[in-house]
């Protein structure tokens, strides 16, 4: 109950959901390993990560909204830097499109957003998009995966320039639920524990839950909240499920005219 209410008191603050501070554990990803990742800004400043699955559509989580983001940047490594192989593409808020059924920033149901990228992004050795599942599933437990993001590894110190990553093994969804409870939906989500050593914290908001499935890497869910500290081997990590949420995306992706794109899918189960 004591970590509940620390995730709680921390969802009104502005480092709420993960947002300023970065993995831990793991390691420094080698650059450019990862170009579907996507540094989401405000100031100049690293505040949620996100996933490019389409060359103009960029998928994070719902409550990044809060954070008035005004740029996406794409093929990044050290985003302190302006480096070559970056991308750095302006938002306005006509290209935010959150879920309809998510009703407030410190919500933890139906946490997911797509930002519309105008001009599209250009597709490189740097930049690329990443598979989505192909079909609700259940995400089965034990299912090793990878978390990714920027941003400090150890809260109190400076935020990360560069791209860390860790892995993670993913929970049973009854465990989860009997921890966490009504904030905790076994449709929408799915889980993993740190046990202390790797996985997401406050700063990683958006950011992927990469999972191999069939020899490739492929979108299994976006990184949403923790306990906190962070590092608690007692409290889940929890991602949006991206499958169960495909027939939103999928509607999203093809409304309005933003014209006819194939995108990528693979079989979840």
């Amino acid at each position: 109950m004591h970590l509940l209410l620390c995730l709680l008191v921390l969802s009104h603050l502005p480092l709420s959901g993960g947002v300023q501070s970065g993995i831990f554990g793991g390691g420094e990803a080698k650059p450019h390993s990862r170009p579907y990742m996507a540094s989401l800004q405000y100031g100049g400043h690293h505040v949620c990560g996100g996933i490019l699955i389409r060359e103009d559509f960029v998928l994070t989580a719902a409550h990044c909204y809060k954070f008035k983001l005004q740029e996406v940047v794409l093929g990044g490594h050290n985003i302190t830097e302006r480096e070559a192989s970056q991308q750095r593409i302006q938002l306005e808020e006509k290209d935010f499109h959150t879920h309809p059924q998510f009703k407030h920033p410190n919500q933890f149901h139906f946490d997911i957003m797509l930002l519309k990228l105008k001009p599209k992004a250009e597709l490189n050795e740097y930049v690329q998009v990443l598979e989505l599942p192909r079909r609700f599933g259940k995400i089965p437990a034990r299912l090793q995966c990878e978390v990714a993001g920027w941003g400090r590894r150890v809260l109190g110190r400076r935020a990360e320039s560069v791209l860390y990553e860790a892995n993670v093994t993913l929970a049973s969804s009854r465990d989860c639920r009997n921890i966490a409870g009504n904030y905790f939906n076994v449709d929408q989500m799915a889980c993993s524990f740190s046990k202390g050593t790797d996985g997401f914290c406050q700063g990683d908001s958006g950011g992927p839950l990469v999972c191999r499935h069939n020899n490739k890497h492929v979108l299994f869910g976006v990184d949403v909240y923790t306990g906190s500290p962070c590092d608690t081997p007692d409290y889940p990590q929890v991602y949006t499920s991206v499958a169960y949420f495909l027939p939103w995306i999928r509607e999203e992706l093809h409304a309005k005219n933003y014209g006819n794109h194939n995108v990528t899918m693979e079989t979840i189960i």
